[in-house]
């Protein structure tokens, strides 16, 4: 039978040693090298969830403003206006109190970072929960991070109910 285990210095008695512990250097190389490697691999695709989730956010927000100004349109039964701040939707919106002369705001709100480009400047609720006017109002919200960009869509029917979905609205 072979006796595996180190065999007894002569001289001092002692075990010796069959080998040394830990990692030689070329043994690290390799190690930090795959690392490397699937770090690199895994960095488009959470450059694309980050994305994503920015804009998933945004037309979320959206998406609780245009709710916000319905539900208050109804409670009041009166139109209740949801409007863009200065410089465009990416910059906020606000919904103002209809009952109020001295423009007191009921809602307003700030967007996370990210494009957002609406086809109205402003969505009018009417008293019943639709929406005022023949055009519905739509949101396209697009997040950029390095070479991936998401877009998430908050569509508008005219009775009023917002969506938020991943295609273009209808």
């Amino acid at each position: 039978m072979l006796d595996l285990l180190p065999c007894p210095d002569p001289r001092s008695g002692h075990r010796i040693r069959g080998g040394e512990d830990g990692f030689t250097l070329v043994e690290l190389v390799i190690v930090v090298t795959i690392i490397g490697i699937l770090a690199a691999l895994a960095a488009p695709s959470v450059a694309s969830l980050i994305a994503g989730q920015r804009s998933s956010g945004a037309a979320t927000d959206i998406y609780i403003a245009l709710a916000t100004a319905r539900s208050e349109a109804t409670k009041r039964n009166v139109d209740v206006t949801l409007s863009q701040k200065t410089g465009g939707w990416q910059n906020g919106w606000e919904i103002l109190d209809p009952a109020d002369g001295s423009k007191q705001l009921l809602d307003h709100g700030a967007l996370v970072t990210g494009a957002v480009s609406g086809s109205l400047a402003s969505v009018v609720y009417q008293g019943s929960g639709r929406v005022s006017g023949s055009t519905k109002p739509t949101f396209a919200v697009t997040s950029s991070l390095g070479g991936s960009t998401a877009t998430k869509y908050v569509c508008v029917d005219l009775s009023g109910r917002p969506l938020v979905q991943a295609t273009s609205c209808p």
